[in-house]
């Protein structure tokens, strides 16, 4: 069985952004605008993705 996963895209940029905000970012593995990952789709990605939803967006849901 394939594991779920989400693609998460940085819509934003982390300028000027508290320093929590910008490492959640990194811990996403993103860093500018317009990149895009896929990751596995865990309560703790989600978590971190809830944490900066003006920053990133959930592009598609795999799995």
């Amino acid at each position: 069985m394939a594991k779920k996963t989400i693609v998460v895209k940085q819509i934003a940029s982390a300028a000027r952004r508290p320093d929590i905000q910008r490492r959640t970012l990194i811990g996403l593995g993103l860093n500018k605008i317009n990149r895009t990952r896929e990751l596995e789709d865990t309560p703790s990605i989600r978590g971190m993705v809830a944490k900066i939803p003006h920053l990133v967006t959930i592009v598609e849901e795999r799995g």
